[in-house]
């Protein structure tokens, strides 16, 4: 039969849908805009496309965002004085300084100096403290971890109780779902198991996973094999392994893979998230839910 295809896109979709709703009732029940302001410094290409999504998709549910470009040679003080500035601006709540930045800027220190109150990427030390204390204390939850969340409780799949077997350790993915995944309650209260490139028999750790989270930055690190029948797979892998002809344009491509051999994987697993299409589009998204959110928590 084939394993259920997890749309990314649709998940989306219809999550964007919910928040233009919670700020049009935010805007008429308290007179408030959530806001948000991405600071760009330089021009990296890769930079300027992300900024410019996250711009267009917050201009897209009401809120009032801003885009502020500062040149390659800022000085740290002079971007750590910017940060301050937001931080105290009353309309901002979300500040995102895209990454990378120069290398004369420690970013460290940049990201710190957010108002972990306003850090809707969820990368400040409080903010981890506070995911890894878990219940209230987690205010905010990373963007893609928590858009993975959002993927395997939308799609049906029961947590509670569940296997679910993480491959991968970084702060940005593998660590944060691991920890939002063992939290008491909805959506979570699963039991987790984390494995890397110093784990014994990876294979037979994901071969008892109800749920198989693979964020490894390998392409095709997960066979078949190690699947289990029915499983839910989130492949977070997004690799590029070549180029190819655009048949809409006719101009060269990146041909991407993820971390699954997800053709062979398909006729296992019970659902399955595809590359691209799967945990991408929901990166941004979260972000927007965690600015949302954080308008939410300024009302007095």
């Amino acid at each position: 039969m084939g394993a259920k295809i997890i749309s990314g896109t649709e998940i989306a979709a219809q999550i964007r849908e919910e928040l233009k709703q919670e700020v049009v009732l935010m805007k008429e029940e308290h007179g408030l805009v959530p806001g948000l302001v991405t600071i760009l410094v330089g021009k990296n290409p890769a930079s300027v496309s992300y900024v410019t999504g996250k711009q267009k998709t917050a201009h897209e549910l009401g809120f009032y965002s801003m885009q502020d470009d500062q040149p390659e040679d800022i000085s740290e003080a002079d971007l750590l004085a910017l940060v301050d500035k937001y931080n105290k601006d009353p309309k901002v709540h979300g500040i995102l300084v895209q990454l990378p930045l120069p290398k004369h800027i420690n970013e460290k220190k940049v990201l710190n100096a957010i108002d972990p109150d306003k850090d809707v990427d969820c990368f400040h030390p409080v903010n981890v403290g506070r995911l890894v204390i878990g219940g209230e204390e987690a205010r905010f939850k990373p963007c893609t971890p928590a858009g993975i969340q959002e993927l395997i409780v939308r799609s049906g799949f029961e947590t509670s109780g569940a296997e679910v077997v993480v491959v991968g350790r970084s702060n940005i993915v593998g660590k944060p779902i691991a920890l939002i995944m063992m939290q008491k309650g909805k959506g979570a209260n699963s039991t987790v198991t984390v494995v890397h490139t110093g784990s014994k028999s990876m294979e037979a750790h994901c071969r008892r996973a109800d749920i198989l989270i693979v964020a490894a930055g390998v392409p095709g690190l997960v066979k078949p094999e190690w699947i289990k029948p029915g499983a839910c797979v989130i492949d977070v892998g997004v690799n590029r392994v070549g180029e190819k002809k655009s048949e809409k344009t006719g101009k060269m491509v990146p041909i991407l893979k993820g971390d699954v051999d997800f053709e062979a994987a398909k006729e296992i697993a019970g659902a399955i998230t595809p590359v691209p299409g799967g945990v991408g589009p929901m990166t941004i998204t979260m972000l927007m839910k965690n600015t949302v959110m954080s308008a939410k928590m300024s009302i007095k």
